[in-house]
């Protein structure tokens, strides 16, 4: 149960980075998005280094949120 709710919270923590990427692209602002990238890459390295997430499946999210960023400019 105490693993359960470390994952959960983590997922969590990823999912509102990720939004909150979608949010800044969808309100045309490019360079906060482009700011707040590393740390989603932070976030999505470390729950691979603790074995969250796979190491493609975060190599995929980042890839997608980058290509996101950059298509939007």
């Amino acid at each position: 149960m105490r693993k359960r709710g470390f994952n959960t919270a983590k997922k969590e923590l990823i999912n509102k980075a990720v939004k909150k990427v979608k949010k800044l692209v969808a309100e045309k602002k490019f360079k906060e998005a482009a700011a707040f990238m590393p740390e989603v890459q932070k976030i999505l390295d470390k729950s691979v280094k603790t074995g969250l997430l796979k190491k493609n499946t975060a190599s995929r999210k980042k890839s997608r949120i980058s290509a996101m960023i950059s298509r939007a400019k």
